[in-house]
């Protein structure tokens, strides 16, 4: 199996536990590719889609000082299928080569060693075969609401919005190779993410 092979992906749905889990087999030894800082970058003003961004979506979408200010690019995308659906064409392609670049970089430097891509939208666009295995963080949908609505400071309609434009949770649970249920306690998570660690390290030791 080749080099690209070797890094495995962790996705779920919005609020469902990802980037917790992340953390957790960060401290066990794992590295971690966060397509998510990745994304962060296309939005600085240095990026090369900056000015694609402002062209599509207009200077409304920057702060007082000439930056794109995600509060208000999510508000604008949310809200409209087909600005989403803009956004996700310039960003998506760029975000999944970089991605790619990083996790295959990193298989090189560290041989044998678990790579994992924290990705919330690998089964969205496709890509899970780029992946040797891929990891669902998971809870219920009404967890996800609650958890949006009190740490995002989102409101509910903003909630399922979001939510809504993801594959649901439960059937990112039924594509999953390993799930981890993040619907009870961090100490039941952390369980669970102990446990598969081992797993991920023979599996990745053995391609």
């Amino acid at each position: 199996m080749s080099v690209s092979a070797r890094y495995l992906g962790l996705t779920g749905g919005i609020a469902c536990g990802k980037s917790t889990v992340a953390e957790m087999f960060r401290e066990l030894g794992a590295h971690i590719v966060d397509a998510d800082h990745v994304g962060h970058e296309m939005l600085l003003t240095s990026s090369a889609t900056f000015p694609e961004l402002v062209t599509a979506f207009g200077r409304e979408i920057l702060d007082s000082a000439g930056r794109i200010d995600r509060k208000k690019l999510g508000h604008l995308v949310f809200a409209d299928p087909a600005k989403l659906q803009q956004l996700n064409h310039i960003v998506h392609p760029r975000i999944i080569e970089r991605t790619t670049q990083l996790a295959r970089e990193l298989c090189l430097e560290n041989a044998g060693s678990v790579v994992i891509v924290d990705a919330a939208l690998i089964y969205e666009t496709g890509i899970p075969g780029l992946f040797v295995k891929t990891i669902v963080a998971w809870c219920r949908p009404e967890q996800q609401i609650e958890r949006l609505t009190a740490k995002a400071g989102l409101s509910r309609d903003e909630a399922n919005r979001r939510i809504a434009s993801q594959m649901p949770a439960d059937e990112k649970r039924r594509l999953a190779d390993f799930v981890i249920d993040c619907s009870g306690t961090l100490e039941e998570t952390r369980g669970q993410v102990e446990t598969l660690y081992p797993v991920l390290q023979q599996l990745v030791r053995s391609t």
